[in-house]
């Protein structure tokens, strides 16, 4: 093992280091100064052999060689080492009794307007998945509807593909834009979704791999709320019971999103036989509210 440097050198390195950090945007410089001294610290602590830093470097280009444009590797490293949701949670606070906000993930694209309770499976799935319907009202933190808020859904099929991996489905299959009418309900139909492994094919999967640990999403369905004079805000609906919830790869859990799934036979919802049902309210923070 080599010797110890002097700790007055590795100091003097970060000080000049940091004295390089300028620009005009102050924001930016405590950004990259933070980022500088953390990754100095974390030099200094676990002494990363130069075959070790020159892999670690490797591995970062290969997650950018990786990402497509139906694919972003980044998100999905950053999603499996929490910090997408560490930014979540410093970033989303509000009353306790707002909605929680979870992480986007890596598979958002646009979705096609749907009127209010339409199917959204239209591939294979439709055959073959648990019919659903997930309904709820969309309200303020006082429970006031919010009318014109547009909810933009995206989900996996019952065999844990999304559109963009799965040819059997057409782009748009299983996403729709929603809007709430005066009273704030909204509702829609599909499949229940499954607990699915996130893509283990690239550099974030041998990561995973070399790390022991397991790639699963426990089933979800993804939601994304704009309204205006109203915070946005994106966030999951978890099926309760999956045996995931307690080990998300992503760490996306949060518990008032787990919802249960129930048998029914509603007439409401126009089925033509037994199905499941989810209720799921969502209580937006107005803009400015101090809470």
């Amino acid at each position: 093992m080599t010797a110890d440097p002097a700790p007055d050198r590795l100091g003097e390195l970060l000080t000049q280091v940091l004295g390089s950090v300028g620009g005009e945007a102050p924001r930016l410089r405590d950004l990259v100064g933070g980022l500088v001294t953390h990754l100095h610290a974390f030099v200094r602590e676990q002494r990363p052999t130069e075959a070790e830093w020159l892999r670690a470097v490797d591995f970062l280009v290969r997650t950018g060689q990786a990402c497509t444009d139906t694919r972003n590797e980044f998100i999905l490293l950053s999603d499996m080492l929490g910090v997408t949701s560490a930014v979540d949670e410093v970033n989303h606070t509000g009353p306790p009794m707002m909605t929680p906000s979870s992480v986007e993930g890596p598979f958002h694209a646009p979705a096609p307007p749907r009127p209010m309770g339409a199917w959204i499976a239209e591939g294979p799935e439709r055959r073959r998945g648990e019919p659903t319907v997930v309904h709820g009202r969309v309200t303020d933190c006082d429970g006031v509807p919010v009318a014109g808020a547009v909810l933009d859904i995206w989900q996996a099929n019952d065999t844990g593909l999304y559109d963009s991996q799965d040819p059997e489905q057409h782009d748009g299959n299983l996403r729709a834009l929603l809007t709430t009418g005066d009273d704030g309900t909204y509702w829609f139909r599909t499949v229940k979704p499954s607990s699915y492994p996130v893509p283990t094919d690239g550099p974030v999967g041998e990561l995973l791999r070399a790390i022991g640990r397991h790639p699963m999403r426990p089933a979800h369905i993804h939601i994304k709320i704009h309204a205006a004079g109203h915070r946005p805000l994106t966030t999951h609906l978890f099926v309760a019971g999956d045996p995931y919830l307690g080990s998300d790869a992503a760490f996306a859990v949060k518990d008032a999103l787990i919802a249960d799934f129930r048998p029914s036979t509603d007439p409401r919802f126009g089925m033509d036989g037994p199905f499941l049902a989810a209720e799921f309210d969502i209580r937006l923070v107005k803009e400015g509210d101090p809470r």
